[in-house]
């Protein structure tokens, strides 16, 4: 068995990546477009387990968009089934490495058997301390804040007043409050843009892009990902120390 490549110098805390690119791959090569989907979902196993192997304490992964309901009923058939295969599928994965499984976007309207899967794989992972890998499914980042905001304004009402409100205190009523803000947003699959995912957390991330198809994506280029973020003066608005 080759060496496992060693961890890059600086790992980030969190990294969120934007899977792009499964449906053209296939199509690249002649298969339909669910072969690029079954050859995505296999890259997600491949990259979960390298980034808990080097440190990275969560991952963020954008699986379906809100938006992706706009897609084909066959296509979108075959996505709910994959996920469900996937998410039974990758529960010894899981527990072998530590990966702490979570989901955010609007669940509720998801159908009830894939919120069964979700639920089931949340619970059995629960307490694996290693790294938390989260799908982001029926996701969008506007659609984030405005369940926030909604949120705030339920408990205002609820308490008969309107609290100051701050950066901190709003961040309490996004999906997942205790996640960090992103570090590094790897995009594949050539464009760049960051097509409504995560804009809270995304507000002082790295954004590194690649023509890579998702399928085609690799250990290797997660690293070299990693290598430029590390490279990269992070200075939130501030100067640099001389």
């Amino acid at each position: 068995m080759p060496a496992l490549p060693a961890a890059p110098a600086h790992v980030p805390r969190h990294i969120a990546i934007i899977m792009d690119g499964n449906g053209r791959w296939a199509e690249q090569k002649g298969l339909p477009r669910h072969k690029g989907h079954e050859a995505g979902a296999r890259m997600v196993r491949t990259i979960t387990e390298e980034c808990a192997r080097i440190g990275v304490q969560r991952l963020t992964l954008y699986a379906f968009s809100a938006e992706n309901w706009k897609r084909p009923k066959r296509e979108i058939d075959f996505l709910m089934k994959l996920l469900k295969r996937y998410l039974a599928g990758e529960r010894p994965s899981l527990m072998k490495n530590g990966i702490r499984f979570a989901a955010i976007g609007r669940l509720h309207e998801l159908s009830p058997e894939v919120l069964a899967e979700l639920e089931k794989t949340k619970a059995v992972t629960r307490e694996n301390p290693k790294m938390t890998m989260t799908l982001a499914l029926n996701y969008g980042g506007r659609g984030e804040i405005v369940d926030a905001a909604r949120a705030f304004a339920g408990d205002a009402l609820r308490r008969g007043k309107v609290p100051e409100l701050t950066e901190d205190e709003f961040a309490r009523y996004l999906y997942d409050p205790a996640a960090a803000e992103v570090d590094l947003l790897i995009r594949t699959g050539g464009d760049h843009r960051v097509s409504n995912f995560l804009l809270w957390e995304i507000s002082y991330a790295e954004l590194w892009f690649t023509k890579d198809y998702w399928p085609d994506f690799s250990v290797a280029t997660l690293h070299a990902a990693i290598d430029d973020f590390a490279r990269r003066e992070r200075r939130f608005g501030g100067l640099a120390e001389r």
